[in-house]
């Protein structure tokens, strides 16, 4: 940062046109002073002043084959309507004069002569030996200088676009990092196991070609990985280059495409040459689908920017000059806008899925990025990989690194359970909204929208588990709770669905069951639940109706298909409608009935959320087998309501974090005081149900 600004005064154009105004003021002063400050003569013009007794001095110089006369005035001359003068220029007074004589002995006579009869001294100078070389260099230093700041402008505007100067549009920007630099091996990436194992044989290439090469075999010449973001697929390539301990060219689709036609082209053929020079070597190209898309879509057609660039990295790819040496990898989260030459057999022939981690690639991500931090002996990084179904690593360190911060700010020397669990809060939700004013009768209504929620998931928890329910506001919500699958899940089964559909339905239903009125808390329950029917019906074939076809998603989109047609017929869309309905009211009317059969367990559930805020697993468990749970008091607070200063926010952040913390560990030893129940830890994967309240919204 201090370097771009130490130098951004030097870089910038107010710079150079400083220079520029600088030169043009050196010029005005070598030509301009001398013909403002003195006054030019013709021959004749000097000998009618002479014998006139107008001049005071003269002075005589042999130069460049003539006589260069210069001299004074007795007494000052104007300068109006003088011949050699700028028309625009105002008269002023003038003391010296210049002038020039044919190199030959009768004008010297007839000089010495006058100057003689009139009294006039009279001066004779040795011609100087450099003086047509420093004409010349005075002639030539400021068209030099001018040249030169409009080539250092110039240079700077086409830096932008190229790297370095106009004519380095075509470069690549990409340069060679140095292997010894690269420290990045396999084992520092953690949740990608069999993506490794794929990419084994690339680094063994890599080393060692030959032993491919006696067998007849050809390595892939481009690995895809694909994915969704904060995978590690970035983070894949440096740790193949770093295996490999070869050169490694890193470049950003975005990087190829600029404003000029055929600049994207050149850079793929710059960046090919290099690679080959540097062969064996890697390109990695992040984001390929920026250039990579199918063709016949740009504004342009053929003549589109983007597609020449594709066309050259085709060419590169698989042409007639192979890239022996060179192995291209290449991320993307969107494989199926990627144009299918691209795709085939001989450019990026071997695809590989860096898909979400499971339970074990979970924790293995949070042993790495847990190095660096000193955690607390209560910490339980397996039960925190439990919990976190969906997380990429991306996410994962970024929980780690909030629990960080969070244990900081509570000036802790260790960051413990309590600062990951409000950590993964954040990080899910948002931060806690404790002073948000809602009435007694909102907060009652919200108690009870989230513990249908975790009734419903309770009772249907043959595929999920209800982990935790919250009343706290985050964000935009007044609550949620949350439910994780209890094993790691690739299919999603007709009754995993329905089960997913009652529980994000028993936040309405007990509403209804409760207080005979809807409320807006149930929105995003609706939008998920909706989502999830529509894909039954037009994407998993699970409705009798319509059938075992696909509808709807990736499958079915067609190599030329336009975006926002439909592939079925204004019957077929009511019967997706019908079917969707029909759906979500069974869903409705399950979680109801199962309401309707545990009233007091529902009742039980919210009483204790309106009193502690916020119950994990184990305390709903409880609550729903013995109806026992511990309560604290409500303490009103009536505080007038200020904005406060630094200070007094800072210590009511503190006493709530100390407060947070106190009641965390009240409720861990609530939960190992009972010895007589274990919960059975399980191992989930899939992303996680939040049924939240948008009513605050």
């Amino acid at each position: 940062m201090n370097n771009n600004n130490k130098g951004g005064f030097l870089k910038s154009s107010v710079f150079y046109i400083f220079i520029f105004l600088a030169v043009v003021g050196m010029i005005y002063g070598l030509f301009g002073n001398d013909k403002s400050s003195s006054k030019t003569l013709t021959s004749s013009e000097f000998m009618k002043a002479l014998n006139d007794k107008e001049l005071k001095s003269v002075t005589v110089q042999p130069g460049n084959g003539i006589y260069n006369v210069t001299g004074e005035y007795r007494s000052a001359q104007s300068t109006k309507g003088d011949k050699g003068l700028n028309i625009l220029q105002p008269a002023q007074k003038v003391t010296r004069f210049t002038s020039t004589l044919l190199p030959n002995d009768a004008s010297l006579k007839s000089v010495t002569q006058a100057a003689s009869d009139t009294d006039t001294d009279v001066v004779t100078k040795q011609q100087e030996s450099s003086g047509f070389w420093l004409n010349l260099l005075v002639s030539l230093i400021p068209v030099l200088l001018i040249v030169g700041v409009f080539y250092l402008m110039m240079s700077q505007a086409g830096g932008k676009g190229g790297q370095g100067g106009m004519m380095s549009f075509g470069k690549s920007k990409a340069k060679p990092s140095d292997p010894k630099d690269n420290k990045v091996r396999f084992s520092n990436v953690a949740g990608a196991e069999e993506e490794k194992q794929e990419l084994v044989e690339v680094v063994e290439f890599l080393k060692s070609p030959k032993k491919f090469v006696s067998l007849g075999a050809r390595i892939p010449k481009g690995v895809l990985l694909e994915g969704p973001p904060g995978t590690g697929k970035t983070l894949l390539a440096k740790a193949v280059a770093g295996e490999a301990n070869v050169p490694f060219f890193s470049m950003s689709g975005s990087d190829f495409v600029e404003m000029f036609v055929g600049v994207g082209a050149s850079r793929v053929r710059d960046l090919f040459e290099n690679a080959k020079k540097s062969a064996p070597a890697i390109i990695f190209i992040d984001e390929i689908d920026a250039v990579g898309r199918r063709r016949g879509t740009g504004m342009g057609g053929g003549n589109d920017e983007r597609e020449q660039t594709l066309n050259q990295i085709l060419i590169e790819m698989d042409g007639f000059e192979g890239s022996e040496g060179v192995i291209i990898l290449a991320s993307t989260n969107r494989s199926d806008v990627l144009d299918p030459a691209l795709l085939r057999s001989g450019r990026f022939d071997r695809k590989i899925l860096v898909g979400a981690p499971d339970v074990k690639g979970r924790e293995a991500i949070l042993n790495v990025h847990a190095k660096n931090k000193p955690l607390a002996d209560n910490v339980d990084l397996k039960a925190i990989a439990q919990q976190t179904p969906g997380y990429v690593g991306a996410d994962l360190e970024n929980l780690l690194n909030e629990a960080a911060l969070l244990a900081a700010r509570r000036n802790k020397k260790k960051v413990d359970a309590a600062d990951i669990d409000e950590a993964e809060d954040r990080i899910f939700q948002g931060p806690a909204k404790t002073n948000r004013g809602m009435s007694e009768q909102e907060r009652k209504t919200t108690a009870y929208h989230e513990a249908g929620h975790a009734l419903v998931g309770l009772v249907r928890s043959e595929a999920s588990v209800v982990r935790k329910v919250t009343i706290v506001p985050r964000g935009r919500i007044g609550g949620y709770a949350l439910m994780t699958p209890k094993a790691d899940r690739y299919n999603l089964r007709y009754s995993e669905a329905k089960e997913q559909l009652a529980g994000l339905m028993g936040g309405r239903a007990s509403e209804i069951f409760m207080f005979n009125e809807a409320s807006s808390g149930a929105s995003n329950d609706f939008q998920q639940a909706t989502g999830l029917a529509r894909q039954m019906v037009t994407a998993f074939g699970m409705s009798d109706k319509l059938g075992m076809v696909q509808l709807e998603g990736n499958a079915s989109v067609g190599y030329a298909e336009q975006a926002g047609n439909r592939s079925y017929s204004e019957e077929t869309a009511r019967l997706i409608d019908e079917e969707v309905r029909r759906i979500t009211k069974e869903a409705f009317d399950d979680a109801s009935a199962i309401l309707a059969e545990n009233k007091d367990k529902l009742v039980a559930i919210a009483e204790a959320l309106l009193e502690v805020e916020s119950l994990d697993e184990r305390q709903i468990r409880d609550i729903y087998e013995t109806g026992h749970f511990t309560r604290k008091e409500l303490q009103d607070d009536d505080e007038l309501a200020t904005a406060k200063s630094f200070e007094e926010s800072k210590a009511a952040v503190d006493a709530k974090d100390s407060e947070a913390e106190e009641r965390y560990e009240h409720h861990e030893a609530a939960k190992n005081g009972d010895d007589s129940e274990v919960s059975e830890v399980e191992t989930p994967d899939d992303a996680p149900i939040d049924d939240k309240d948008d009513k605050n919204k």
